[in-house]
């Protein structure tokens, strides 16, 4: 989509990219971001998507037009261009199935050609193509978005769960170690509530290589918030937090009313879209190029909230998309340019990992309006938005985000003991202020703080505290 790999990640030629045509600045900032995994090739996109056509001699490769958002793919950067790039970067893949204008046959011989370390024909077919040892991909996500009416091959819910089932035993028998997410659609629908229903079983007949799992580890729903106003765009971020609760009941009601013993690991969410985009704003068929605000930056520090706060139901969460894209990071033909929303995502990244801690936050709460309108009696839309987690070493990391455009809040933190207290902020002039190149108006601040008494967090802030649990 637009410039995510060409021009994105992929620049043959630019003096900033390397020898496999990789922007190198674009490398170096993943790496940094520590990455698990990246999502590849869509999307809306991946319904008119045939894998051959992205192997091979780049000379041969032909170019195809592109229907999700009216282009033309040249097919130059394909599977085993992904996949190097995915080494290169040090995160894993995750592949998309093309169940629009795709075959099951397609389908199985995809997986055999990443994964299959067999004298057979797709696997063989790697080897031609310069890759001896299998990639193991293991996650492969069974369509994507469905149920939507802009998607070629857009299905029903009951044809797409007959499918979705029917590919998951052919795939799980050709590789029982792959991990299938199903395709959903927001979490709170009838699409959600029919496909979990139809596809969350136990595998009575060892289909997919065992008598003890069931064929769908995950469950896709995507949801994007936004609004012109400041409030209702960093509240709406509440909305993904009801869908994960409501999911996570879908999921429950599946596995009981399919009678799923216990020893069959629990399917989780994987919420591999989300973002703050307004396709009004940034028209997907223009490319999508998000410029975004603190007040952005602000919502997807709540989105993030949401995740760690949610994370036992989470299996996977992909901000959507990666360079260029309703993006935290723009290329130019120069350099990198770091969006207001990358400041957020590169401080959880780093430093919220290991385990959820509980908090309780007491404070008062935005009243007005919300971006969907429904957040509004189902979930509490704070001005204090808090998670926190304690890692393998001990480092406790608090986040905190002051949605008030006006005041601060000063808060006393109990259950702290500690003279030594990391404090990084993320905040602006106003919630307007947005990143450009040469010019960064948003970033982060890092200062000490000696754990007495009460602390501020300044309006319209995202505010990091790190410390040692003793």
């Amino acid at each position: 989509m637009g410039r995510c790999i060409y021009g994105g990640i992929y620049e043959p030629g630019n003096e900033l990219s390397d020898e496999n045509g990789f922007r190198k600045d674009v490398i170096e900032a993943f790496k940094e971001l520590r990455a698990p995994v990246v999502r590849y090739p869509g999307g809306n996109f991946v319904a008119t998507y045939h894998w051959l056509d992205g192997v091979g001699p780049k000379h041969k490769r032909p170019r195809r037009p592109e229907l999700a958002w009216i282009g033309v793919e040249s097919n130059e950067f394909g599977t085993d261009e992904f996949l190097k790039w995915c080494e290169v970067v040090g995160t894993e893949p995750y592949f998309a199935l093309n169940f629009g204008t795709g075959t099951l046959d397609e389908a199985l011989g995809w997986v055999e050609y990443c994964n299959s370390s067999k004298n057979t024909y797709y696997a063989n077919l790697r080897r031609e193509n310069g890759r001896e040892k299998p990639y193991n991909v293991k996650y492969w996500a069974l369509g994507n978005e469905m149920w939507g009416p802009w998607q070629v091959g857009q299905m029903t819910k009951e044809d797409y769960a007959k499918q979705a089932y029917q590919w998951a035993k052919a795939l799980k028998l050709l590789d029982p170690s792959i991990e299938l997410i199903l395709c959903g659609e927001t979490g709170f629908s009838s699409w959600d509530t029919y496909v979990l229903k139809e596809c969350i079983k136990f595998d009575l007949h060892g289909l997919g290589g065992s008598n003890t799992a069931s064929l769908i580890s995950m469950h896709s729903i995507h949801i994007y918030t936004a609004s012109e106003t400041h409030l209702p765009n960093a509240t709406a971020p509440r909305a993904a937090e009801r869908a994960i609760e409501i999911t996570t009941g879908l999921i429950d009601l599946a596995r009981i009313e399919n009678g799923v013993p216990p020893s069959v690991p629990r399917q989780t969410i994987c919420f591999d879209e989300w973002n703050v985009w307004d396709p009004a704003r940034a028209p997907g068929e223009d490319g999508a190029e998000e410029r975004y605000t603190l007040s952005d930056a602000l919502a997807v520090s709540v989105w993030l909230n949401v995740f760690i706060r949610q994370s036992k139901h989470v299996g996977m969460a992909n901000i959507a998309q990666s360079v260029n894209v309703i993006s935290p990071l723009m290329t130019t033909k120069t350099g990198l340019v770091k969006q207001t929303t990358w400041w957020p995502l590169l401080l959880f990244s780093k430093y919220m990992r290991g385990h959820t801690l509980s908090v309780h936050v007491a404070c008062g709460e935005y009243e007005g309006p919300t971006e969907p309108a429904w957040i509004r009696g189902t979930i509490e839309t704070p001005f204090l938005d808090a998670s926190a987690t304690i890692d393998d070493s001990g480092w406790v990391s608090l986040a905190v985000v002051n949605i008030h455009e006006t005041s601060a809040f000063e808060t006393l933190l109990e259950g702290m003991n500690t003279e030594d207290v990391v404090v990084y902020t993320v905040t602006g002039t106003n919630v307007k202020v947005v990143n450009t190149d040469g010019h960064q108006e948003v970033g982060i601040q890092e200062t000490k703080w000696d754990g007495k008494g009460t602390i501020s967090f300044p309006k319209h802030s995202l505010t990091m505290l790190r410390w040692r649990a003793t």
